[in-house]
């Protein structure tokens, strides 16, 4: 089997966290008509970033992870819970399985930070991108940028 045309890491240098935002920004902004107001937030400096790219280096994927009191507003303020956000695939990059592999990276971060849970808003489209995950909604549904979705949570 011949190696992934990806990797994925942790975005820890400044031009990472810049090649996240530039893919938020094609997909959110870009596809989904998302104002960068409502896009970036304050939570984007405290966040656990990952980053998809191609071996060539093009960004293909990204998605954050917030924790401790950057995550409470979110999860009912349980200090053992996570919260997987801004998950995002380039339009080019869809169906290479990258989706899934920023989760994983994503719930990989969480264990390292001590966390047994990782709770997500889901946008309704993608409920069974989340639920082949282990991911399980629960309460209502809800606008978030003006698009319907569902709180998700998955045990890591």
């Amino acid at each position: 089997m011949s190696p992934a045309p990806y990797r994925v890491r942790v975005a820890e240098e400044a031009a990472d966290r810049e090649a996240c935002f530039a893919v938020r920004r094609e997909v959110f902004c870009g596809e989904q008509g998302v104002p960068e107001e409502l896009e970036y937030d304050a939570y984007d400096a405290v966040a656990v970033h990952v980053l998809a790219v191609r071996e060539d280096g093009v960004p293909l994927g990204a998605g954050r992870l917030l924790y401790g009191e950057a995550a409470a507003s979110k999860v009912d303020g349980d200090p053992s819970v996570g919260s997987l956000g801004r998950l995002a695939v380039t339009k080019a990059a869809r169906g290479l399985g990258i989706g899934a592999a920023l989760v994983r990276a994503i719930e990989d971060a969480a264990r390292a930070r001590g966390l047994t849970a990782v709770d997500l808003h889901a946008q309704t489209h993608a409920l069974g991108f989340y639920e082949r995950l282990g991911y399980v909604a629960y309460g209502p549904e809800f606008a978030d940028a003006g698009m319907p979705h569902r709180a998700m949570r998955r045990e890591v």
